[in-house]
């Protein structure tokens, strides 16, 4: 229950705001919402054009997905609930139109912000693009949403893997966002990447790195925004719904079971 309201209830006549739609969490987050709260108003999601192909040519094609075959049986009509917004983390005010931000910014309360850069061992200047610089693109984008009631951003469980137990708190980043932000601008990358092993230190890769320097970015506009962290674990197929063992990738555990 959320509050006195059920999570169904409380998303009913609201719309949703997410990047990564096209990921494997995103997709599993998209379908789940639309077919556990049926009241959804919109979900609008963050989409680049890729390989040729337009947003909506995409947004077909992620809707096609075996993932919403269950959803589409009870609603037949679900996706016109789905609007893709062109868009990209990596570019200023995250790449939108006026006439889209405007759509965005007067009708969306929820955001769900889990598009990142999942490859461990990204070269750092893309691995800050994306999990820092564009977050600190997400939290300024917020800023204008007029009736903004939550801003989830997606995490991981191992930002802080460096300490034996973690707590839920946010911790002290290794660098400070800023100074972090700043080096990347008159940095190029192979002067980052000779750097890298060095700034990292005691966390494993790029990625955790990049993760927790995020967080902590996220914690210093905890005063202007409602903000919540959500840190998943090692994500693999799904369980029992809304199809049992789906998976659309081979990262993590997936690709040591499909070898195996």
């Amino acid at each position: 229950m959320a509050g006195k309201h059920s999570i169904s209830e409380f998303y009913n006549g609201r719309s949703i705001f997410i990047t990564g739609a096209t990921g494997f969490m995103g997709k599993a987050l998209l379908e789940k919402l639309l077919r556990g709260c049926p009241g959804i108003k919109n979900v609008y999601i963050l989409v680049r054009p890729k390989r040729g192909k337009d947003v909506n040519q995409r947004l077909e094609e992620l809707l096609s997905s075996k993932l919403f075959e269950k959803l589409q049986r009870q609603n037949p009509d679900y996706a016109k609930k789905v609007i893709a917004v062109t868009g990209d983390i990596l570019h200023e005010n995250l790449g939108v139109s006026q006439r889209d931000e405007e759509m965005v910014i007067n009708n969306v309360s929820v955001v769900f912000h889990s598009a990142a850069t999942v490859k461990f061992d990204e070269e750092m200047k893309l691995s800050v693009e994306m999990n820092v610089v564009g977050v600190n693109r997400m939290i300024q984008f917020c800023k204008k949403i007029k009736n903004l009631e939550a801003l989830l951003h997606v995490s991981t469980a191992y930002c802080n893997c460096n300490v034996k137990h973690i707590e839920e708190k946010v911790y002290d980043p290794p660098l400070a966002p800023h100074k972090l932000l700043d080096a990347c601008e008159w940095m190029d990358g192979d002067v980052l990447n000779a750097l890298t092993p060095k700034m990292v230190g005691d966390r494993p890769n790029t990625y955790t790195y990049t993760k927790a320097i995020a967080e902590y970015l996220l914690y210093q506009n905890k005063e202007d925004l409602p903000i919540v962290i959500f840190r998943p674990s090692i994500v693999g197929a799904s369980w029992q719904e809304p199809v049992p063992g789906w998976v659309d990738n081979y990262n993590g555990p997936t690709g040591l079971l499909a070898a195996v």
